[in-house]
């Protein structure tokens, strides 16, 4: 109503023409005008912001997307979050909403495609989704920076919109961390103490550290002399607040200096026994969806480099493995219930002569739904132990609201039956170690990844052919290399087109594979059996820092109302 129009935004022709008021001519404006009078105030609140404020969250959600894989320009990670912070900073909480919707479109679009060659839809639809986790954490931004010590408090809201990205709705969707993309920086020792949470909050500081210089180094600009220039120009009533900017900013840049260089004294031990391990990478004929077509020909790529493989052997140009590991989907064709696959498969394990750790798609006792297996293959009792992937892909593996999506989006019939969900640990015995298996999607998830970690080496068996020459595949290697520091163990990507990597406890690569190429990688790593403080304190140091962030909020929110109050 005209009354509920901001003098400075009340268009010209006065409140009966803004609002259709009694004495106005269209009278009382119908539902319709109603609504679009309210998305227009909606919209208006960037307006209000300013549009520079505007404009630097979009810069701001495109420079986070440059801290990450294939970038890797990790500084970027933190000067992004503070001018997201700087953008949000001391504006009303619908403002926030907003420009944090912004901010968050402007880095999960780039960020995400490689989801594209699934469906430009599926794309655009995911990367907005994840955006609107965006919404509450830049509203709640918006309030927290009007507290002391606010660089603390945003930085723990990161957490929050993390922990709840991660988990809800169908599981959540954990890609693109902001600890994802410090995974080769001083502060990538902090996995090994507080795991990947850590690394967001101690990443989220920083950004809120430099904000906080850079309001002070505002405070500190020489001002424009006037009638008050003895208060605000410089005068000696204006000389106290100046030092005190001084003393704030210079206090931010010392404790951003010490929280990078406290993780470079963080041990990242490297030592154990070691094993002689090989990652096969067979390849695919072709990339992108249709590669579950190709089934017998991804199989005997991998059956055939594996022969590749013995024959070095046999040579002498490589040593012997205690242990093989092939990738996801490495056999599409069920090996229980397929003789072709199971012969061929066994062949390849005997000639190597060593267990092999084979992935596999299985159909279930009731034929009813597909397991995505990691199966054990021995070289004299065949195969044996398995793990089942925990964490299917919602709408990828599995269909939720089948009966009715399949009727709308005619592309999920690709998805004839839904992926089993395993119930048990990944935990296994290959060759002479215990190893912890997870496969793809899961090496994103804290949790599961955290349980197979009691293995000495662990496992990422993965299937990039969809989104190969993407930003996806680089994203998960860097996942791999952040686990391996917080868990302190070697890792061993195998990827049936790439990347393929092995990891060192550390993080450092000690191989990795270029994408559409046959690759054998073999090499002697250490196998671990201490855990690392992370392991030991489990989900802890997130659920702290998610509670810091709320009880932040709360505290704003009370204060803000105290305020409005008064006013």
């Amino acid at each position: 109503m005209a009354q509920e129009t901001l003098p400075d935004r009340q268009p010209a022709g006065g409140p009966a023409d803004a609002g259709g008021g009694p004495g106005g001519a269209a009278g009382r404006p119908g539902r319709l005008a109603r609504r679009g009078r309210a998305l227009r105030r909606f919209l208006r609140t960037g307006g209000r912001a300013g549009w520079p404020r505007t404009l630097v969250v979009l810069v701001a959600g495109g420079a986070l997307c440059l801290a990450f894989p294939p970038f890797d320009l990790t500084p970027l990670g933190p000067v992004a979050v503070a001018a997201f912070t700087l953008a949000l900073r001391g504006q009303a909480a619908r403002t926030g909403a907003w420009l944090g919707f912004l901010g968050g479109a402007a880095f999960f679009l780039p960020t995400l495609d490689g989801l594209i060659p699934v469906g430009p839809d599926a794309w655009a639809a995911l990367s907005l989704v994840q955006a609107l986790y965006f919404i509450p954490m830049g509203a709640a931004i918006a309030l927290v920076t009007r507290l002391p010590g606010w660089p603390v408090w945003t930085a723990a809201l990161w957490v929050a919109q993390e922990a709840l990205r991660g988990r809800e709705p169908f599981g959540g969707f954990p890609w693109a961390r902001l600890a994802f993309s410090q995974t080769a920086t001083p502060l990538t020792p902090y996995a090994s103490v507080g795991g990947a949470p850590l690394v967001t909050f101690l990443t989220a500081l920083l950004g809120g550290l430099l904000a906080a210089a850079a309001v002070a180094a505002w405070r500190l600009r020489p001002s424009r002399p006037g009638p008050e220039s003895d208060t605000d120009g410089g005068g000696t009533a204006a000389k106290p607040r100046r030092g005190r900017a001084a003393v704030s900013g210079a206090l931010a840049l010392v404790v951003a200096g010490a929280v990078t260089g406290a993780g470079l004294l963080i041990p990242t031990p490297t030592d154990g026994p070691h094993v002689t391990v090989a990652v096969i990478q067979g390849n695919v004929p072709r990339l992108g969806l249709d590669f579950l077509g190709q089934r017998k020909a991804v199989l005997n790529n991998h059956v055939n480099a594996t022969h590749r493989l013995a024959a070095e052997i046999r040579a002498g140009e490589v040593a012997r493995p205690q242990l093989v590991v092939w990738p996801e989907n490495s056999s599409d064709l069920d090996p229980y219930t397929e003789p072709d696959a199971y012969r061929a498969i066994d062949g390849a394990v005997k000639d190597v002569g060593v267990p092999v750790l084979v992935g596999a798609l299985t159909d279930t006792p009731d034929r009813k739904k597909v397991e995505n297996r990691g199966i054990v293959w021995d070289p004299v009792t065949g195969p044996g132990d398995y793990y089942v992937k925990r964490h299917p892909v919602p709408f990828g593996e599995y269909l939720p609201y089948r009966d009715v999506l399949t009727k709308i989006i005619k592309r999920f019939e690709l998805i004839p039956r839904d992926f089993a969900k395993g119930t048990r640990s990944g935990v296994m015995r290959l060759g002479p170690v215990d190893i912890g298996d997870v496969i793809c999607f899961e090496v994103a998830y804290d949790r599961e990844v955290r349980d197979v970690a009691r293995g000495r080496i662990l496992v990422v068996q993965t299937n990039n052919a969809t989104y190969g020459r993407t930003s996806l595949p680089p994203q998960q290697i860097a996942m791999s290399r952040l686990r391996a520091v917080e868990h302190g163990r070697t890792i061993l990507v195998a990827a049936t087109s790439g990347i393929s990597a092995i990891v060192a406890p550390d993080g450092r690569m000690i191989d990795r594979s270029r994408e559409f190429v046959p690759d054998i990688q073999v090499a002697s790593v250490p196998e671990r059996t201490e855990r690392t403080l992370a392991d030991r304190l489990g989900e802890w140091p997130e659920w702290v820092l998610v509670a810091v962030g709320i009880g932040a909020l709360c505290a704003a929110a009370w204060t803000t109302a105290r305020k409005n109050e008064e006013n």
